[in-house]
């Protein structure tokens, strides 16, 4: 029985009772919004199951008096994440639940200024615009990763009618985005390149020069080209950024469709056959030739040619990938350019133990900007489940990370060791390291920023910083603020042995030495984007923790280049 005909049932209550209609769609939409509310929460215990059960009371509510029953897993699933802040946001009830103050948590989405992401209001105001029929073949295909068969019987329509239909909400909703971009438009010459942005990328040309230097300078134009590109490959991902905002991405990675095709957030949402509109490998502009397309959903760092990336990529360049001690970067970096700033790098001898394994692109101490403190590990051994903590610099291992080339960052002490955000309910423990293919890849992966902030990748909107900044503190991930308590700065690389080099020197560094805080702007790039190619500077930022949306400032694209503060 179609979800609307229960729904039905549900406003003839006082006639014929609603008890088999509550069960039913109880039975449907349970465990799904279940799992969303342990992602809001940060925690699996019962307030889970508590927030869950009022969500589909008041959703109830609003169906006996009339409302519609299609397209139910969205409602039930932003009602969640409301209710959510909204308790967390009541003393009373917080301090009577303490699930609901995990920083990961309640207390962090509290703490959110908007929930939706900025650089999804385009898609955002697509999907809000569409029928409600189109809202549910998109949300069970898209996001949930379902046969469309199982759309059609929520809808009560036959398979063949609702693959039509689904093919029309996909362009429905592609136009719904043009034509936000438009109406929200801040000038008129965004309003001038609105068809010049859609119909290249729908076609997978290549845009215009002119468009091309308007990107470069208009972020709203940016967003909406990244949009665009997305609704072609990654649309699951990108209708449920627009919808919930918080914790879209680990709650699209956890649809047990998804997981049995074995893709994630990156891949997931392309349909088959999605690739017979093929997105521009690249989007050639001025400065920043050479680049090669990111993986799945990160083609804006590279395909839009985002300044931002060429920039912190030519820095991370410069620290990380000199093993032959020549200044070029690395394998991976595609980038033609060079920089005659960098300085080479020494090979690090291997701690004890770890011979055999391959050389860390980089090694470092991390020293916390405000506290003047390093991270370190509790009881000063590198184990399972460790957590880190604050303590004075020294040489020991346990205080040598490495950041990979993947976003893992790894203890040189025990390589097989990563630092897990997301575990132990946003405190920093010591957590066996995961592939990319692992459904716990986001929870031991981070976006280093050029400010020296650690976004873990899989809430973007928190950063790494320790509960106080004195010794022995412990770490945790919270709320990005930008404060310096969430700055992380590492040890100067120099040519002689004896200073603190992020390459080593052969041994574990000294206890004296430098370190220089990263500079700049709040520009993420994630390592992929790495490149040698030159640097475009950009006024406009990014969006905390939504993507590389912005750009480098002048002093981090033209100021003294040399391997500091870099790993």
């Amino acid at each position: 029985m179609p979800d609307e005909s229960l729904a039905a049932r549900l406003r003839d209550r006082p006639e014929r009772g609603a008890d088999d209609p509550v069960a039913l769609l109880t039975a449907r939409h349970w465990q799904p919004v279940h799992d969303y509310a342990v992602i809001c929460l940060a925690s699996p215990g019962n307030v889970a199951s508590m927030v869950t059960a009022a969500a589909f009371h008041r959703v109830f509510q609003e169906l006996s008096l009339g409302g519609s029953g299609v397209a139910l897993r969205p409602r039930l699933l932003v009602t969640v994440r409301d209710l959510v802040r909204k308790w967390s946001a009541a003393e009373e009830l917080s301090g009577a639940l303490p699930d609901l103050r995990k920083p990961a948590g309640g207390r962090g989405m509290r703490a959110a200024q908007s929930l939706t992401p900025e650089n999804r209001r385009l898609a955002e105001r697509a999907f809000q615009s569409l029928p409600a029929l189109s809202q549910c073949l998109l949300w069970h295909t898209e996001v949930e990763a379902e046969p469309v068969g199982v759309a059609a019987g929520l809808l009560g329509v036959g398979v063949d009618t609702a693959s039509a239909t689904l093919e029309q909400a996909r362009e429905q909703f592609r136009e719904g985005c043009v034509r936000a971009h438009r109406e929200l438009a801040p000038s008129s010459d965004c309003r001038f390149y609105n068809r010049l942005l859609d119909v290249p990328i729908r076609r997978g040309g290549a845009l215009l020069p002119d468009v091309q230097d308007h990107l470069f300078q208009c972020r709203h134009c940016r967003d909406a080209a990244e949009q665009f590109s997305r609704v072609e490959d990654g649309l699951g991902p990108l209708v449920a950024e627009a919808v919930l905002g918080w914790g879209a991405r680990r709650y699209v990675d956890s649809r047990p469709g998804r997981v049995q095709r074995g893709t994630g957030s990156r891949q997931a949402g392309r349909r088959p056959g999605a690739g017979r509109r093929r997105l521009p490998a690249r989007f050639p502009a001025r400065g920043w030739r050479g680049l090669t397309p990111a993986r799945g959903g990160r083609a804006l760092a590279t395909g839009l040619g985002v300044a931002s990336s060429a920039a912190l990529a030519a820095a991370l360049s410069l620290a990380l990938w000199s093993g032959d001690g020549d200044g070029t970067g690395s394998a991976m970096s595609t980038g033609t350019g060079t920089d005659p700033g960098v300085l080479p790098s020494a090979t690090s001898s291997p701690p004890p133990g770890s011979a055999g394994l391959p050389a860390a692109p980089g090694r470092t101490r991390l020293r916390n900007l405000a506290a003047d403190l390093c991270l370190d590990v509790r009881g000063g051994q590198a184990k399972d489940g460790s957590p880190a903590r604050l303590a004075a610099c020294s040489a020991a291992w346990t205080q040598q990370w490495s950041y990979e080339d993947d976003g893992q960052l790894r203890s040189v002490a025990d390589p097989g060791l990563c630092l897990d955000s997301h575990v132990d309910a946003g405190v920093v423990v010591l957590g066996r390291c995961a592939p990319g293919t692992s459904g716990r890849a986001d929870d031991v992966r981070y976006d280093l920023t050029v400010r020296g902030e650690l976004l873990p990748r899989w809430q973007e909107g928190l950063a790494m910083a320790p509960t106080a900044t004195g010794p022995d503190a412990d770490v945790v991930v919270r709320v990005r603020n930008g404060t310096d308590a969430q700055r992380w700065v590492t040890d100067e690389a120099t040519a002689t042995p004896e200073s603190l080099s992020i390459a080593g020197a052969g041994g574990p560094p000294s206890e004296s030495g430098t370190t220089t805080p990263l500079a700049g702007d709040e520009t993420r790039a994630r390592p992929e984007a790495r490149t040698g190619g030159p640097a475009q500077a950009d006024p406009t930022p990014p969006v905390p923790g939504h993507g590389a949306g912005g750009s480098l400032a002048g002093r981090a694209a033209g100021g003294p280049r040399t391997a500091v503060g870099v790993f």
